[in-house]
């Protein structure tokens, strides 16, 4: 499984919010905690997009090979039943 900007980007989003949360919480803004809660759930929605995204994308792989796999079965075959 490969990595791809989203996944990245995510994390990224869930870290910068956890950090806007603790320092809300730290300087006692609620606007500040309640800014990171949000970012925290943005990020996490985009890695949960990016890691759907790659799950799809390796699915695709998987059934690609599997159709060459059986197009090369169905040539071998074919070729062996032929004199």
């Amino acid at each position: 499984m490969g990595i791809n900007k989203d996944q990245v980007e995510g994390r990224a989003k869930e870290l910068a919010g956890k950090v806007q949360e603790v320092a809300g919480k730290t300087v006692g803004s609620l606007s500040e905690q309640a800014k990171g809660m949000a970012n925290q759930v943005a990020g996490t929605t985009q890695a949960k997009f990016g890691d759907a995204k790659e799950t799809v994308k390796d699915n695709y792989k998987d059934e690609k090979a599997k159709e060459e796999a059986r197009r090369e079965e169905a040539r071998r075959e074919e070729t062996g039943r032929r004199p």
